[in-house]
């Protein structure tokens, strides 16, 4: 077959090191989709017409999505960008808790700087368990909730519901549904798999993609009341080594095929509009560069003629390439750049470079046709301005009676029962429960990550009218029945109860930060079961209820527990989990969407072929007529805490990391300071000592009288996913001397290098409450190895002074650097 002048471009910016990685696909041996959604003629003669009045510029602006921390609506038509989104720290003025009446008039103000003449602007959301970064949105439990209920009426009803609170805020597109088989419990994603067995994630994603655009090839197929999906991430993201997230898809070609293409196949033939390339890599290749996958595999083999969008940067972290700089993605199938902020350099670079190649302009004006059709078949001009359309300011919508009455009905099916001794459930409404546990009476451990924030957390109560807590739920049920509720958090009580309800849970998080060395839960911190034994050893029987994104080790707490209750991440209405608990109509129907561990480094828990047992199979789950009799299990875990992005905390160094003093006679070790006098550096450059800051020598204070150096070392860290996704250096930290105070963070190798080449001054940078915030980009740019960070540098000059509290690597919120 003659090579094209595309194919050729893309193997010349391909490279022939990195087009097809390491391991070449036999697409003969992939299964096909057997229905796609059908061409529409009226749509293929109007995107042709609009390619062909379209400027070379206003082709590569069309394919960039930028996010609004980064660009204004006047940027945006003055370069015609295509796409913008929200990313999940990016919120109207920066505020999580702003109203869907301002998320509106965003939207709108980028629409208005469209001419009516131009193409639409697309709006696209994480909405990955509801309208999730709406305040008073229905937050529903998440995919793994709805992997435990196996229901796909309950899934698709889902995605309408929030298609339909999206269309309130005028909102296009949500970057959902992952469609991920996820094969290892360490993965910080788990909880927005649906399931580790394929043919539930199968059948779970087409629900819910046809809950959000509606029937292919019907009237109400992206209908006003619809938006349009991302099924993602494209392809073998839940079957990372050691459960990394963004890394290297440790399996075989053929259960490539049999575990993770089923459900892109079915998200096709659901009627999928776009698909999202992934961050990870197979045969050491990233997907946002592999032609084999995202042309001859997507494109040409399944006939896929939606659109390929990329993820946040995804295509920087290919070999060669940059944020700013990546046609090898474009060149290998990638039709749209998520570039959030690096939306003005690649506009620049990828013009420039398709300017001199004919070839890859082909490419281009393909992946523009697909976008084009994309918008197209939403109808965007039709549409017209997004305050104008059907649901826009329905306010009364979102969080709805009917919507969370859904939610209700999901927390309740989703709930799996995993012991039940003596069939102590249901609760007599009659009786003096004790409730208790960190989850009780707090939203944000019921609702995990991609709460209002990309990572979720914080007290998110007040911000959703309707919700209820676990507390709430029982306090209804049981006064309602003449019983009686105490709640005390920490499990105290002066009458004694005849029942505790304890509520636990892991603290929120998403993506690569919930990425885990153990299945432990909360390894090195025994608080948790120590509320459950000291109740038990007062002869309480302990009802534990647990929030979590993933199946956990816990067999101190099923130990003791008489009954124990899974119920993963419920969302606003985990209240609905007391219409179980207490003496009624309902019972447990939920059943495990993964198998349960045994041990807390029960890593290949989900293999085809597991080399241990799990204590609980997929698919387990008891109803309360069950009567199995329990089996007490083992209760050693070498599990350790360990958070090695947290620097300095509590007034010592912290898991690995260790300090030193180093001044021009030399270097000190030091853990903690000396009680009187404090530590001085061999020369007296600097003295450090414990200090106060709100608790007692939670912090240190530094004084300098020449040039010194406090050094903080560690593991060598690979932050270059971190500083993709925006985190930050946060040094809690008082000062009246910023300005001459330097920050540095090292490589591992770095004796070759001056330390100023990587330091950057207190006073140049951001502050945030009492923290100083310094983006990792920055030391990026500086020309920092993300890949191998291994120390934090303070250094001072004469008569200055530093109290610092805590140094750690986080997320940035949008508007703080």
């Amino acid at each position: 077959m003659p090579t094209s002048k595309a194919s050729a471009s893309a193997e010349q910016h391909l490279g022939p090191a990195t087009n097809f990685g390491e391991r070449p696909l036999t697409l003969a041996a992939w299964p096909t989709p057997q229905r796609h959604l059908k061409p529409d003629h009226a749509i293929e003669a109007e995107i042709t017409r609009q390619l062909a009045a379209m400027s070379l510029a206003e082709k590569v602006a069309q394919i960039i999505q930028a996010d609004i921390a980064s660009i204004t609506p006047e940027e945006a038509k003055k370069h015609k960008i295509g796409a913008i989104l929200n990313g999940g720290n990016s919120a109207p003025h920066g505020r999580f808790d702003a109203s869907a009446k301002e998320w509106l008039a965003l939207v709108d103000s980028f629409w208005d700087e469209t001419d009516e003449a131009s193409i639409p602007i697309i709006f696209g959301t994480d909405a990955v368990h509801g309208h999730s970064n709406i305040a008073g949105a229905t937050i529903f439990p998440h995919n793994i909730n709805l992997g435990a209920a196996r229901d796909i009426d309950l899934a698709k009803a889902i995605g309408v519901a929030t298609a339909k609170e999206i269309a309130v805020t005028g909102m296009d597109w949500t970057f959902s549904p992952t469609v991920a088989v996820a094969k290892d419990l360490r993965w910080g994603r788990t909880y927005e798999a649906f399931s580790c067995d394929p043919s539930l994630v199968c059948s779970l994603g087409a629900a819910m993609i046809i809950g959000l655009q509606g029937e292919p090839d019907t009237k109400d197929f992206l209908g006003p009341d619809k938006v349009a999906c991302a099924a993602k991430h494209f392809l073998g993201d839940g079957a990372t080594q050691d459960g990394r997230d963004q890394g290297e898809t440790n399996c075989s070609e053929s259960e490539l095929i049999t575990q993770h293409a089923a459900p892109y196949i079915a998200a096709i033939e659901a009627g999928a509009t776009a698909i999202m390339a992934s961050f990870s890599s197979w045969g050491g290749q990233g997907m946002h560069g592999r032609h084999d996958m995202l042309t001859a595999l997507l494109k040409q083999h399944w006939q896929f003629d939606g659109l390929v969008a990329g993820d946040w940067n995804g295509h920087g972290q290919l070999p060669g390439a940059a944020p700013s700089h990546a046609p090898q993605a474009l060149a290998a199938g990638l039709d749209m750049y998520m570039a959030p902020d690096s939306w003005r350099a690649l506009l620049a670079s990828t013009l420039e470079v398709v300017a001199a190649d004919a070839g890859l302009e082909a490419r281009l004006d393909d992946a523009v046709l697909r976008m084009l059709r994309f918008k197209a078949r939403l109808g965007l001009s039709k549409k017209g301005r997004p305050a104008t359309r059907p649901l826009a300011g329905r306010f009364d919508l979102l969080g709805c009676p009917e919507h969370r009455e859904l939610a209700r009905r999901a927390v309740r099916q989703s709930a799996v029962l995993l012991k039940n001794e003596n069939q102590i459930l249901p609760l007599a409404p009659s009786q003096h429960m004790l409730v208790c546990g960190r989850g009780a009476d707090e939203l944000d451990l019921a609702c995990g990550g991609w709460t209002l924030s990309w990572q979720g957390g914080g007290d998110v109560k007040g911000l959703f009218p309707g919700s209820q807590t676990l507390l709430e739920g029982l306090q209804a049920k049981i006064r309602s029945k003449g019983g009686q509720v105490t709640f005390d958090a920490a499990g105290h009580w002066s009458d004694k109860p005849d029942v505790a309800v304890v509520v636990l849970g892991e603290e929120p998080y998403a993506e690569f930060r919930g990425d885990c060395d153990t299945l432990a839960y909360r390894p090195g911190d025994p608080s948790d079961y120590q509320l459950i034994e000291r109740l038990a050893a007062a002869g309480i029987p302990v009802v534990t209820v647990l929030y979590s994104g993933r199946p956990l080790w816990m067999n101190p707490a099923l130990n003791k527990s008489a009954a124990f209750i899974a119920a993963f991440l419920p969302g606003t209405q985990a209240g609905a989990l007391a219409d179980l608990l207490v003496e009624g109509q309902m019972d447990f129907q939920g059943r495990l969407p993964f198998p349960w561990p045994a041990f807390s480094d029960h890593f290949d828990l989900c293999a085809v072929s597991p080399s241990r047992a799990p204590l609980f199979s997929l698919g387990f789950g008891l109803s309360l007529s069950d009567q199995v009799a329990w089996q007490p299990v083992h209760e050693q875990s070498d599990a350790k805490r360990h958070d090695p992005l947290t620097i300095f905390d509590r007034g010592i160094p912290q898991g690995d990391w260790t300090a030193t003093l180093s001044d021009a006679a030399g270097s000190t070790s030091i853990r903690k300071p000396n009680l009187t006098g404090g530590t001085a550096s061999h020369a007296g450059h600097m003295n450090l000592r414990a200090a106060d800051f709100g608790q007692q020598e939670n912090a240190w204070a530094i004084q300098w009288t020449d040039e010194a150096c406090l050094s903080f070392i560690g593991p060598p860290l690979n932050l270059s996913r971190e500083a993709n996704a925006d985190y930050a250096l946060y040094l809690t930290a008082v000062t009246k001397e910023p300005e001459v105070i330097g920050v540095a963070l090292l490589p591992q190798h770095h004796l070759d290098q001056p330390l100023a080449k990587f330091m950057t001054l207190l006073g140049s940078t951001a502050q945030q409450n009492h923290s100083f915030v310094i983006p990792l980009k920055r030391f990026a740019e500086l020309g920092l190895d993300m890949n191998h960070v291994c120390q934090l540098v303070l250094q001072g000059r004469e008569k200055s002074g530093l109290l610092l509290v805590k140094a750690y690597f986080a997320p940035m919120v949008a508007g703080s650097a």
